[in-house]
């Protein structure tokens, strides 16, 4: 179940009057009166969650041990988390407030929050990382493989060479490419999004046989279900170029898409959930593109703290 929108804001204004060190005896005390609410309880455990992301790593020994390593490429990327392996016990590891998957902290290629980064594959293909993803490459006698772990994927493949196709996995399933063709894989939760902007792709499902998506279509696939094919979306492979389009999108949507670019909360006022947002904006500059709504669109900018931010109706003053 979802947290209220107002009941977010007032957890976070309580965090940032708490960590003012300023707060008086009857501002903590008026705080735990309103922690005894679960709804608010839960709120104020998303706002201490998301405020671990801005805790480094290196603030205790383990994270000093293994931080350095985890900067660099592949075999000390392992080793770490090898080494922070045994300092923890085995447990699952936890970092800026949530688990990570083995996977996706040892994949061959990873982009961070806010960087998209582009490589060429031996065989000649174009690969694009989206904002925060993890892939594995592997190339054999038999085929051209990719993982998708996490985040999302631009790929301008080659045409089969001795019969090796691309083959990319995500969570859900497998799609393959035999000729050549360029096509977007997005990793979500519990299902996984293909756009063909060129050539042909099959999405291979145990059980359900192989379905064919042609260029300037795309679906929604999970492991035992594939969605109607619909027209493929330009905004699907615009942010290999920098760039966030919208196209009459919903600024509630909006903001959730440019969320995955920056760091912390990034929230919207249902009151102003359903303006529509139109235009192309610049990805390697979040704030500018707050900016740009707070110009063009009836609405406020609203920064608790550094990390937390949120779009409020123009015309509200105060409050939370």
């Amino acid at each position: 179940m979802g947290i209220d929108y107002r009941v977010l804001q007032e957890a976070a204004k309580w965090f940032a009057v708490l960590q003012s060190g300023a707060a008086s005896a009857g501002e903590r005390q008026a705080w735990n009166a309103w922690l005894e609410h679960p709804e608010h309880a839960r709120a104020w455990a998303k706002v201490e969650r998301i405020s671990g992301q801005f805790q480094p790593l290196a603030d205790d020994a383990v994270g000093r041990t293994a931080g350095a390593m985890l900067h660099s490429r592949q075999s000390n990327r392992r080793q770490a988390l090898k080494v922070l392996s045994v300092l923890c016990g085995g447990a699952a590891l936890s970092l800026a407030g949530g688990s990570l998957p083995w996977r996706q902290w040892t994949a061959d290629e990873q982009t961070a929050v806010g960087e998209v980064r582009d490589l060429r594959l031996a065989d000649g293909s174009q690969l694009w990382l989206n904002t925060d993803t993890a892939v594995d490459i592997a190339d054999d006698a038999t085929a051209r493989r990719l993982a998708l772990y996490h985040g999302e994927l631009l790929v301008d493949a080659s045409p089969s060479q001795g019969g090796r196709p691309l083959l990319l996995t995500s969570r859900e399933g497998r799609v393959r490419s035999e000729q050549a063709a360029r096509f977007s894989l997005r990793q979500e939760d519990g299902h996984t999004r293909l756009s063909v902007f060129a050539g042909v792709v099959d999405i291979q499902l145990d059980g359900l046989g192989v379905t064919r998506v042609a260029a300037g279509q795309q679906t929604d696939f999970s492991r035992r279900y594939i969605a109607p094919l619909s027209a493929a979306r330009a905004e699907h492979q615009a942010w290999a170029s920098g760039v966030l389009l919208a196209d009459n999108q919903r600024l509630e949507d909006f903001l959730v898409e440019l969320s995955r670019y920056r760091h912390g909360y990034l929230g919207c006022d249902p009151r102003i959930a359903d303006l529509r947002v139109v235009g192309a904006f610049p990805l390697g500059d979040t704030e500018r593109v707050l900016d740009a709504l707070a110009a063009t669109l009836p609405v406020r900018i609203e920064r608790r703290m550094a990390w937390w931010v949120s779009l409020e109706p123009a015309a509200a003053r105060g409050g939370v």
